[in-house]
């Protein structure tokens, strides 16, 4: 089905679900579902059952995640923002569904994160990286790739997940921060995209950590720099692009949210043990391992950070005339 019709279909079948009185005392007294807007095996996925699992040992309850890809998360999303509002599904939503497609879709998007959905809390950051194929960009530094790139305009192509993922708009950042330009070459995920980069087909990417370490182990791939503000924990030595571009900042996240409406009580128990959670070392070392940073954000501090996220890429999403068919 064509991707208009998907998004049309979507917002026509969407309808206000009423407020359910829920007491957080004894939440949760029956299963919740936890909606994963991607499919099973990916980082977000095994987010998603490392807390799962958590809350269902501590709560006594099942916490059943439920794999719902298709149409870069807006599928799964809008299930989340159509739920009963009762605590019996959440859903873990990427900075895609919160703050990038409610620009790129604009009002083709069928569900508006201000207004149907509530915020639970922060629980990661995954660093992109800049990577090239050294076999096509002979540069080692980002002082280097800059002084390639304008000496070579509209000669290097870059690789990202799809239009308004996070590695595109990395790339767009970095060509708005550095007045040079490449060629945007989109794919339906990482994977296929990696393979092209290996194979010189795409001369570089800014892609998540874990797809690209074994490649740069090998000397497949070289790592220019991390998109974090400072250099990343996986790596100390890897510079960050900031340090060449004061202010980048390109990185994933995720979130869990709730359908709008879920009582505070119930969302704040969540978040709570959510947060408890987060914050043991053993998380932080198989975060670390995962190549992602852990978060623990109350529900206000999360909804504050997705605004200004939102405000962050819309303005790198106007500037690239970012806009879907």
């Amino acid at each position: 089905m064509h991707r208009r019709h998907i998004l049309a279909g979507l917002a026509a079948g969407f309808l206000p679900v009423p407020v359910l009185a829920q007491d957080a005392s004894s939440y949760p007294q029956k299963a919740t579902t936890i909606i994963v807007p991607f499919a099973a095996g990916g980082t977000a996925d095994i987010f998603a059952r490392m807390v799962g699992e958590h809350l269902q040992k501590t709560w006594g309850q099942p916490f059943i995640i439920e794999n719902v890809g298709g149409a870069g998360s807006i599928v799964g999303i809008t299930r989340v923002a159509r739920g009963a509002p009762d605590g019996s599904i959440i859903g873990l939503a990427s900075t895609s569904a919160l703050s990038i497609n409610p620009t790129v879709y604009g009002a083709k998007l069928a569900y508006k994160p201000a207004q149907d959905l509530a915020p639970i809390g922060q629980i990661s950051t995954v660093p992109n990286v800049l990577v090239v194929n050294p076999e096509k960009i002979k540069a080692k530094t980002v002082a280097e790739l800059i002084a390639y790139l304008k000496a070579n305009p509209d000669k290097v192509s870059f690789g990202s997940a799809g239009v308004g993922t996070t590695q595109h708009l990395a790339a767009e950042l970095f060509k708005q921060m550095t007045g040079t330009q490449m060629r945007h070459v989109p794919y339906r995920g990482s994977s296929q995209m990696v393979t092209d980069l290996l194979a010189g087909n795409i001369d570089l990417a800014f892609d998540n950590v874990p797809l690209l370490l074994p490649h740069a182990a090998s000397g497949k791939l070289v790592l220019l720099a991390t998109t974090t503000p400072k250099r990343a924990s996986f790596d100390p030595n890897l510079p960050a692009v900031a340090e060449t571009l004061p202010g980048f900042d390109a990185v994933a996240w995720h979130g869990f949210v709730a359908p709008a409406g879920t009582p505070k009580p119930v969302i704040d128990k969540l978040s709570a043990e959510i947060r408890s959670f987060m914050r043991r070392p053993e998380t932080a070392k198989k975060m670390e391992e995962l190549g992602a940073i852990p978060a623990a954000t109350s529900p206000e501090e999360f909804g504050a950070f997705i605004v200004s996220e939102t405000q962050r890429w819309k303005s790198v999403i106007e500037a690239a005339n970012i806009k879907t068919e």
